[in-house]
């Protein structure tokens, strides 16, 4: 599902999934650093939207119906350099064409809070 994606470019990993939430990491390596050599804010925007739209496929007929982003938002709490990033994706609203997802994310190591975000997804028919 990963191959040729931006989850396979930014190392992102699926490591747990429950009835109401995903667990996901991703490597914070100079791959995903801004300039000042801190974790860049697009590639955290870019997990949590990864995760958000991994745990609406697990809700619906996917044969039948594709998730598409179409809200994100992030505020970044702290800041990493190195090590790995721990993502918590959890459904707060699972519609039938609309669900939101809250992904925290967390310096695997020290469990310092380092962004959190709420993506909003679309459940559209596939054509």
């Amino acid at each position: 599902m990963f191959k040729n994606t931006l989850m396979e470019v930014l190392s992102i990993e699926c490591v747990e999934i429950g009835d109401d939430y995903i667990v996901a990491t991703m490597p914070a390596n100079s791959t995903v650093h801004q300039p000042m050599g801190l974790l860049h804010g697009g590639a955290s925007a870019a997990l949590i939207e990864s995760i958000g739209s991994m745990g609406s496929v697990l809700l619906i007929e996917i044969e039948k119906e594709a998730p598409v982003g179409i809200e994100i938002n992030a505020n970044h709490l702290g800041s990493m350099t190195q090590g790995v990033v721990k993502a918590i994706g959890k459904i707060v609203h699972a519609g039938k064409r609309t669900h939101v997802w809250q992904v925290d994310l967390y310096d695997s190591a020290t469990n310092y809070h380092v962004c959190t975000g709420r993506l909003s997804v679309m459940i559209v028919p596939k054509k």
